[in-house]
């Protein structure tokens, strides 16, 4: 399992000083594939292509906003759940009298709902079914005719398939995220990896042209950027 960078500076950072070294790398081919054979203009644009889709698909990506946005979700689905659930309770003593109390245990009430009033998220689904199942034809007409609402009935029900489905989302994309954070620390230490490779070989290269050989100076290109990112804030504010 990937926990580290194999570099000290920020993604952007070394994204950008990535693709500013390969595109500098394509400027000197002529001179540098004589040094390493490999080093060509297919190679060149594939490395280049990399960074891009890194940048793309990883850079600034909210890897964990679905994850938020689906437990908000369940949040907003538990909250009506637990409060009709509640009021269903109280209409079935009030309207079943001396039967309420077996009625309340057919529905799952008495298993169940002190752990729903604590939060217990799979609690609330267990009873949700349980109340689901024993909600018989015969039992749903009675309530219905000593006055309860269908609808509400019916919204419980609902809420039963609804928050179990919300809740396998929300434990898939536990996962998910956590993998997806793997795959792009992966790719960022890949990129990394190659192109200072490419600098070590490339400043070794050009070890008496200065110049060029801090166009292939990992930290200087990052230097560099932030410098003239620095000068531009100044100019603009």
């Amino acid at each position: 399992m990937l926990k580290n960078r194999n570099y000290n500076f920020k993604d952007v950072d070394m994204l950008l000083a990535s693709k500013t070294i390969v595109e500098t790398l394509k400027l000197n081919l002529s001179d540098l594939s004589m040094a390493r054979s490999t080093w060509t203009e297919e190679y060149a644009t594939y490395l280049s292509a990399k960074i891009d889709d890194a940048i793309e698909n990883y850079l600034g990506l909210d890897k964990k906003k679905e994850l938020r946005d689906t437990t908000s979700l369940l949040a907003s689905i538990q909250a009506p759940a637990r409060r009709n659930l509640s009021f269903i309770k109280t209409q079935i003593e009030v309207d079943f009298g001396k039967d309420a109390k077996e009625i309340i245990k057919s529905l799952g009430f008495n298993k169940t709902l002190r752990s729903v009033h604590q939060g217990d998220q799979e609690a609330l689904i267990e009873l949700l079914y349980s109340f689901k199942k024993g909600l018989t034809e015969s039992l749903k007409t009675q309530m219905i005719d000593k006055g309860t609402n269908p609808t509400l009935l019916d919204s419980i029900i609902a809420y039963a398939d609804q928050l179990k489905q919300t809740n396998v989302n929300q434990e898939s994309l536990k996962e998910t995220t956590k993998a997806l954070s793997e795959q792009a620390l992966k790719i960022f230490n890949e990129i990394y990896n190659e192109v200072i490779g490419i600098c070590k070989i490339a400043s070794s290269f050009f070890q008496f042209d200065p110049v060029k050989k801090e166009q292939f100076t990992f930290k200087k290109v990052i230097r560099n950027m932030n410098s003239v990112k620095r000068v531009t804030e100044s100019v603009t504010q």
